[in-house]
């Protein structure tokens, strides 16, 4: 069995298509999407995260505003910086990019951000109301791998799901989203034991646990369908520097049903997702000053 390769690349064009189609009628009444990014430090990761951010927004005909500020800024020149954009009506979106310097308060910063533009799901309003399946912004990553289930008509309603991974960016939502769906989900992480007894039930296996090629072919069901969110570097031998994802790919390729690759997987649609939210913020504001007219 050789997998099917769930390419994100492709799915991301088709979808950004789509959102500067929206984008443009929204321009034709008077509104441009737009979105807010700040950047804090000199994280270079960050950094090249926040500049294709940008760079897609601009594409898909999505104004973008850049706010830089160095390491050891004081948090409260930032909180003002949030607190001028939540008041802004042009701004529909606002995302702080992670992670903060240590002087920073992370969850104080996210609460900061005026719900209704928190674009990135990970206010706790936001989070609240996933876990009661209730209409919201999704976190960007995990909304992405719904989509691409989705595009290769995955029944997720009654699947045995494993995500390896807790954090609050994708695994926690990551596992709601599957819930919400009707899947039978399982939480693991680095202490799990015997992690493969449980990966090896996966029907859907979602890992994001941020070690290179960390899940090996044996530990995956014959014909599962298994998305990689993870994005490292090889650490060493003849590969050593170019990227990699959290599963071993070309052994897994053999086992799975079907697999994203890394890079042109999750990622592409990562980026996409956060378009899409910023897009539908700025529907919402339209929406609303008709309603008030």
């Amino acid at each position: 069995m050789t997998a099917r390769i769930i390419d994100g690349n492709a799915l991301a064009a088709e979808v950004r298509d789509q959102i500067a189609r929206d984008a443009s009628a929204l321009a034709t009444q008077g509104v441009q999407p737009c979105l807010a990014v700040v950047l804090v430090g000199d994280n270079p990761a960050s950094a090249v995260y926040v500049r294709n951010k940008v760079s897609a927004c601009e594409r898909a005909g999505i104004r973008s505003l850049r706010f830089d500020y160095p390491q050891d800024v004081d948090p409260d020149r930032v909180m003002d910086k949030l607190a001028e954009l939540n008041a802004d009506p042009a701004v529909h979106g606002i995302l702080v990019q992670l992670p903060l310097p240590p002087q920073f308060d992370e969850a104080a910063v996210l609460e900061a951000i005026d719900v209704g533009k928190d674009v990135d799901g990970f206010h706790a309003e936001s989070v609240g109301r996933l876990s009661q399946n209730r209409d919201t912004f999704i976190p960007c990553t995990p909304h992405g791998v719904m989509k691409m289930l989705e595009s290769i008509d995955v029944q997720v309603e009654g699947a045995e799901a494993v995500v390896i991974g807790r954090s609050n960016i994708v695994g926690k939502p990551m596992a709601m989203l599957l819930t919400n769906a009707g899947a039978t989900v399982t939480v693991t992480h680095s202490r799990t034991r015997d992690l493969a007894f449980h990966t090896r039930r996966a029907d859907i296996l979602v890992v994001a646990i941020g070690r290179p090629r960390f899940v090996s072919a044996d530990m995956i069901k014959p014909g599962a369908i298994v998305i990689d969110v993870g994005m490292n570097r090889v650490p060493d031998g003849p590969d050593a520097g170019k990227l990699c994802g959290d599963v071993d790919y070309a052994a897994a390729r053999e086992v799975a049903g079907a697999i994203t690759p890394v890079p042109g997987g999750v990622g592409p649609m990562t980026i996409t997702m956060l378009l899409q939210n910023t897009l539908i913020s700025a529907q919402r504001a339209l929406a609303a000053k008709r309603g008030g007219a």
